[in-house]
């Protein structure tokens, strides 16, 4: 691997190395949300963040260092092993949200953390800080090498929650140039270094059978920032083999494996690729991406069942159980898109991020306020969120995350031309080109969008706007400036307008939707509606919601309320190749539909399917089962039996 020189310049960290990306992204801060539901949704986010207390999040890393804490613990996964896991993920989320928001109160409560984090590391002495209860002495005992047998195997998941600071200190410098949170991160990473230096490889593989985040990842950014190679080195050794070797060899072996413990890993693969060139590891996580992505997903963009993935070619568990997607995947899977899509920009990956944003990441936040863990595929079943005093879950900590950072992949650019991914109603300012740009939009709602330009000075460049997939071939219509361009895409999915911008232009882009069923990725029977990137699902109810709004117990991130019995769910009967096409719009109702010449039994045709987004508090449906009036006679005839035998 070539060493990294990095240098900083404004407190920014730029790269040179050997493999560079393409694009870059916009930080956070040159963009701005307008109205829209993504909009309303950080500032949920950030009320919700703003209830927790500091103190009481840092009390974990106080006590770890004996420095008696100003508050105790939160409950929950913070008091029963994972203590300090979320106070990493606030300290993310602070970074994400100031950036965003440029809210005071958020950047004092970002400096005010990174304080007390330094004051416990000054107290260690040694670089070691963090939250693990009991942690001193187990990272001692592995420092001798006592790993299988010893605390850190009875502990929970000590190397995933050290993670989280690791991560939480690289946020505060990347994002907020925070120089006090590098000058933590370059410590603890030199304890690490330390603590492992008389490990064997066989050693450090063994910790990593433990999930552990991406930690790999981290320090692959520690020798970015840094431009120290031994930290390098160290994210190579701490890179999972029975993960990494069977993806070089572009074999599929996830079946049964927790999903979100593996995300990370191939995350920290793409990473040590961007940096340290080697373009087999990249190659993996390309492999891994598409696996997961084409074979492993369904509509909403999320993934896993039970926390598990079920075998590619065996859907049944995701629509019987009640634990169907977790919302941290789909968080890490939106990390590994956009660091892909930045490597090599190609519109599927924007395609795949569009539908997991749109319909799982802005659905897992209630309006009210509250997280989602799991989104079950089940028929008629439920999801439960999360209250702030009480829940500490990792989705929690995914969860303030998520929707602070809405404004990260809208756009991106290369050293001369912009990318316009997303179509959410947004403001960016592009200073070093000094080039703004106003993206007026009501999408999905309506199916248009228009890109407004502000120059210092007339400047030459391309824009380079996304042909979504789910845009039929010759429908999508761009006008600039009153005059219509063919919207002919380029080998990366992107339509290319180059000319010369200046103040006032504009860009009109039409983009028409069609309705469409979209079956299990196993070709069973069980299919959800999709109008354009949009899940629709229907309300069934609202009784049952036993923990709607999760206690602290340790599971009560489940929705454990009654099963309903699925042979006994609404069901989509035809003969048609494409029944989609039944669907009716509701007048007045963008984006809602009937289905009454479809679903059975017919005391439920009157369902109506909307945004899967717009559901909350209820039961739903997003999978169908699909069977024809042949099947539908069989199904009323086994009915029949039953009905005699009982």
């Amino acid at each position: 691997m070539k060493k990294v020189i990095a240098f900083v310049v404004s407190s920014f960290v730029y790269i040179t190395c050997f493999a560079q990306n393409k694009l870059a992204a916009f930080p956070l801060s040159s963009v701005q949300l307008l109205n829209s539901p993504f909009r309303n949704a950080r500032e949920t986010d950030l009320q919700y963040m703003l209830q927790l207390d500091p103190d009481r999040l840092l009390a974990p890393f106080l006590k770890e260092a004996g420095i008696p804490p100003k508050k105790e613990n939160y409950g929950n996964w913070e008091s029963t092993g994972l203590d300090g896991h979320i106070g990493g993920h606030y300290l993310s989320a602070l970074s994400n949200m100031y950036a965003a928001t440029g809210n005071k109160e958020v950047l004092r409560r970002l400096n005010y953390m990174i304080g007390w984090i330094d004051s416990c590391q000054r107290k260690n002495g040694n670089g070691y800080v963090s939250g693990v209860p009991g942690g001193k002495a187990m990272w001692q005992e592995i420092s001798a090498g006592k790993i299988k047998g010893g605390s850190y195997s009875k502990k929970w998941v000590p190397l995933y929650n050290i993670h989280k600071l690791f991560a939480a200190l690289r946020d505060a410098y990347l994002i907020q140039g925070n120089e006090k949170a590098k000058e933590i991160l370059i410590k603890l990473s030199d304890w690490f270094i330390d603590l492992t230096k008389n490990l064997s490889d066989d050693q450090i593989q063994e910790m990593l059978n433990s999930e552990h985040g991406g930690i790999n990842e981290v320090f692959a950014d520690v020798a970015a920032i840094s431009g120290d190679h031994k930290y390098l080195i160290m994210a190579s050794k701490l890179s999972h083999k029975a993960i990494l070797s069977p993806l070089l060899e572009k074999k599929d072996s996830l079946n049964g494996l927790h999903a979100n413990t593996q995300i990370p890993k191939v995350i920290g693969f793409k990473r040590i690729a961007e940096i340290g060139g080697d373009t087999s590891w990249a190659n993996a996580a390309e492999f891994f991406w598409n696996t997961v992505v084409q074979h492993r997903t369904v509509s909403i963009g999320g993934n896993s069942v039970h926390e598990h993935f079920n075998p590619s070619t065996d859907f049944s568990s995701m629509i019987d159980d009640a634990q169907g997607p977790e919302t941290c995947n789909t968080y890490n899977m939106l990390r590994l898109t956009e660091k892909l899509f930045l490597s090599d920009p190609k519109s599927t990956y924007i395609d795949y991020y569009e539908r997991a944003v749109f319909n799982h990441i802005l659905s897992s936040e209630n309006p009210k306020g509250g997280f989602v863990y799991f989104t079950p595929m089940r028929p008629q079943h439920y999801r439960v969120y999360s209250q702030q005093q009480e829940c500490f879950w990792c989705c929690v900590g995914t969860g303030m995350e998520n929707h602070g950072k809405y404004g990260q992949m809208i756009y991106a650019h290369d050293a001369n031309d912009l990318f316009v991914n997303l179509f959410i109603a947004s403001k960016l300012d592009w200073k070093e080109k000094g080039v703004s740009l106003i993206q007026q939009t009501n999408f999905p709602y309506q199916q248009t969008s228009s890109l407004k330009f502000t120059t210092t000075q007339p400047r030459s460049f391309g824009v380079h706007i996304r042909y979504p997939s789910w845009v039929k071939e010759e429908e999508m219509q761009i006008i600039v400036n009153g005059k219509r361009i063919k919207a002919v895409k380029d080998k990366n999915g992107f339509v290319i307008i180059n000319r010369t911008w200046r103040t006032g232009d504009a860009v009109s882009i039409h983009l028409p939707m069609q309705a469409k069923m979209e079956y299990l990725p196993d070709g069973s029977p069980w299919a959800s509606f999709i109008y354009g990137p949009i899940v629709l699902a229907a309300k069934t109810g609202t009784s049952d919601l036993a923990g709607l709004k999760a206690d602290g117990s340790r599971m009560g991130h489940v929705a454990g309320g009654a099963l309903y019995p699925i042979d006994k769910a609404p069901m989509i009967v035809t003969s048609e190749s494409d029944p989609a096409l039944q669907l009716k719009p509701v007048k007045g109702e963008p984006l809602h539909f009937t289905a009454a010449n479809l679903i059975y039994p017919l005391s439920l045709k009157n369902l109506v399917l909307q945004p899967f987004s717009s559901i909350h508090d209820a039961r739903y449906m997003i999978y169908w089962r699909v069977i024809d009036e042949k099947g539908l006679k069989q199904i009323r005839e086994k009915l029949k039996q039953e009905q005699k035998q009982e």
